[in-house]
């Protein structure tokens, strides 16, 4: 396997990335693109071909130039395939529970599946935004950045309106056996997820490190749902929901917050 950085004088929007990628495209042996807009290179991750790609460069006359080329561990390569393996399970079971709970907590007429829903489509957007990134640019993922960002904080204040509006104006009981079911299997996925990074041979870099926080996090939030629809139940009132959905819609802004980090 080799890594060859290219510096590409005239690549300074998009536009120009997707033209190398049409023009790269098709070339046997390329098994990764990664650009970088703001510094104008384009590392290439190959096995041979490297003529074949330098001259398609070129031909773009876009002000390619060979930096450097050098041969990289095969398993390197195959690592941070695993880990994107691993990334897009995690992703996927993930938004697959916030469509399962945002749909069974307006049902069940419960904050607290809701606000859960809204806090996993938050770690969705965070998996997915790193995924995003992979062989994309840096302005690329800025700007997916703050779009979440500012998204995950509308739906957070929404849901803040919608707590208020049920504690002062409407005493709406919350179906507790939806809430504590459906709390239940998110948290037997939330497991498996935490399982499956744990045991990743890349568990001690630091974005594996981040994904496993956020996945004990939302371990603990389907604890709380739980505790709250027994206390729904025992105590005939909402309020618990109510209280364990405005918990979590803090939580939601500050994922959301983080999110907007990612975008600076």
């Amino acid at each position: 396997m080799e890594k060859s950085v290219f510096h590409i004088s005239q690549m300074d929007c998009p536009s120009e990335e997707n033209l190398i990628q049409m023009k790269l495209d098709g070339i046997e042996g390329i098994k990764n693109l990664d650009f970088d807009i703001p510094k104008r290179t384009l590392t290439v991750f190959h096995e041979g071909k490297l003529d074949s790609i330098e001259k398609a460069i070129l031909d773009l006359k876009l002000g390619g130039e060979l930096v450097s080329t050098e041969e990289i561990a095969h398993q390197d390569f195959q690592k941070n395939a695993r880990q994107r393996k691993l990334l897009w399970t995690v992703l996927v079971i993930n938004f697959g529970f916030f469509l399962i709970e945002i749909i069974t907590g307006f049902i069940s007429k419960s904050m607290g599946l809701t606000a859960d829903s809204l806090d996993m489509l938050a770690d969705s957007f965070v998996y997915g935004i790193s995924l995003y990134a992979v062989g994309g640019t840096l302005i690329r993922k800025k700007k997916i950045a703050k779009i979440a960002g500012y998204f995950q904080i509308f739906l957070a204040v929404f849901g803040f309106l919608e707590v208020l509006r049920r504690f002062f104006l409407v005493d709406q009981l919350p179906n507790f056996t939806t809430m504590i079911i459906i709390s239940f299997f998110s948290f037997l996925a939330n497991g498996y997820c935490l399982y499956l990074l744990q045991k990743s041979k890349s568990k001690d870099e630091v974005h594996m490190k981040a994904s496993m926080i956020f996945t004990s996090n939302d371990v603990i939030i389907n604890l709380g749902v739980i505790a709250a629809g027994l206390l729904v139940h025992w105590l005939d009132s909402n309020k618990p929901d109510l209280v364990i959905g405005t918990i979590v819609f803090v939580l939601v802004v500050q994922g959301a917050r983080r999110i907007l980090k990612l975008g600076e």
